[in-house]
């Protein structure tokens, strides 16, 4: 669902990347489900998901990640 928000937005990996600070290579993993965001990433990055869902609802059909899902890991 992350991976369909951004593109649906037209976005890169690197540039979400570059708007959360951090290397596309995390935006990476966290789309796979390898590893999470972590503080302070993961507000950044948790809120850039919610105003794409806003959106492009149509993208947002799996459902939001919430903070607590996002608590484990690494980015």
């Amino acid at each position: 669902m992350r991976a369909k928000l951004r593109r649906a937005a037209g976005l890169t990996q690197q540039e979400v990347a570059e708007a959360v600070g951090v290397k596309r290579l995390a935006v990476a993993r966290w789309e796979l489900g390898q590893t999470h965001p972590r503080r302070p990433h993961r507000a950044v990055y948790m809120h850039l998901l919610n105003r794409l869902a806003q959106r492009f609802p149509e993208a947002a059909d799996e459902g939001m990640p919430t903070p607590a899902s996002e608590s484990r890991g690494s980015g």
